[in-house]
C-alpha cells in the first residue's frame, strides 16, 4: 500500500484542479482515495500527469470509485470490455463525442462520471473544454429557475448532431444497430447526490425537448440553455499530455474535445463509473 500526499491545485475559476504526488499505477490507500473524490466533488474535473497506466491500472484505480459501466453504444477493448478506445484516425475528420454533452444521459441511470486517459496525441490541439453546472443553474433568473424546476428532458441517443460523431466508431466496433435509439426522461434541474447542490441538467448532446412538449416547443427554451451553459466564465480547457488522465463528475459537469487536429492521430481510452438516477 502506497503512502503518498497528494497537492490539489486549481487550473481555472469556475472549475478544474490538477493533483500532485498520486501515482494512480500504485495501490492507493483509502486516504488518497477520500482525498481524490473530496476534490473531485470541489473542482467537478480533476486532472493527473506524468502516469504510466496500463488498462490494468486504469481498471483498479477507477473501481476504487464505484461500480464499473459498459458504454451503451460502442465496444471496448477485447481483454478490458469497460475500457472503451476514444479514437480518431488520420483520415477521419469528425472526432468521437466532439460537442458540448453530459456522457450518455439517454439512459435511465447516467454515469458518476468518467476516467479518460491519454494513449496516443496529435503534435497540437485535441485539448478538451469542461463546463460547470452548479453555475450554469445558478446564474440563471429567478423566473426561470423557476419554471425549470417544474420540467422533465427527453433525452435521445439518436439526436443527429452526436451520432454524427460516433459514425466511423460504429463502422467498425458497434454494440448497436444503426437504428438503435435510447431515450432517457430526467428532470432538468437535478440535485447532485452527494453534495445536495442544484444542476442545470440537459446538454446539446442528448436533449431534444421537454416532456410534454415538441420538439419545436422546447427548442426557443434549450437553444438559450444551451448557449448559457458553455459561457467562457463556466470553462476550463484542458491541454493534454503524454501520460495524462483526466476525471469528471458527469453529474455537474459537460464537456466537448476540441476536434482541431485533422491529419493526426488521438487515441484515448475512457472508463465509465456507475452513477445514480438523477432526482
Amino acid at each position: 500500500m502506497a503512502s503518498q500526499t497528494i497537492d490539489i491545485r486549481p487550473i481555472a475559476g469556475a472549475l478544474g484542479a490538477e493533483i500532485d504526488g498520486a501515482d494512480l499505477s500504485e495501490n492507493l490507500s483509502e486516504r488518497v482515495i477520500a482525498e481524490i473524490r473530496t476534490a473531485l466533488l470541489d473542482h467537478l474535473v480533476v486532472f493527473f500527469r506524468d502516469q504510466t497506466i496500463e488498462p490494468a491500472h486504469q481498471l483498479a484505480f477507477a473501481k476504487r470509485f464505484g461500480e464499473l459501466v459498459e458504454y451503451p453504444m460502442v465496444k471496448g477493448l477485447d481483454d478490458f470490455p469497460e475500457i472503451v478506445p476514444v479514437v480518431k484516425l488520420e483520415h477521419e475528420t469528425v472526432n468521437f463525442g466532439g460537442l458540448w454533452h453530459s456522457d450518455t444521459a439517454y439512459l435511465d441511470v447516467p454515469p458518476l462520471g468518467a476516467i479518460l486517459a491519454a494513449k496516443e496525441l496529435p503534435p497540437v490541439g485535441g485539448d478538451t473544454l469542461f463546463a460547470n453546472m452548479y453555475l450554469a443553474f445558478e446564474t440563471l433568473s429567478d423566473g426561470m429557475k423557476e419554471m425549470l424546476s417544474g420540467l422533465i428532458g427527453i433525452n435521445s441517443s439518436a439526436k443527429a448532431r452526436v451520432t454524427q460523431t460516433r459514425e466511423d466508431r460504429m463502422k467498425t466496433d458497434a454494440k448497436v444497430d444503426d437504428d438503435t435509439e435510447l431515450i432517457g426522461e430526467h428532470p432538468v434541474v437535478r440535485t447532485h447526490p452527494e453534495t445536495g447542490r442544484k444542476v442545470l441538467y440537459v446538454n446539446y448532446g442528448h436533449t431534444v425537448r421537454f416532456k410534454g412538449m415538441t420538439e419545436d416547443e422546447s427548442a426557443p427554451v434549450l437553444d438559450y440553455l444551451f448557449r448559457h451553459q458553455t459561457r467562457p466564465e463556466f470553462t476550463c480547457c484542458f491541454r493534454w499530455r503524454p501520460g495524462s488522465v483526466a476525471f469528471w463528475d458527469n453529474r455537474a459537469t459537460q464537456h466537448n474535445p476540441v476536434n482541431d487536429y485533422h491529419g493526426h492521430r488521438r487515441i484515448m481510452h475512457r472508463i465509465t463509473i456507475a452513477g445514480d438516477k438523477p432526482v
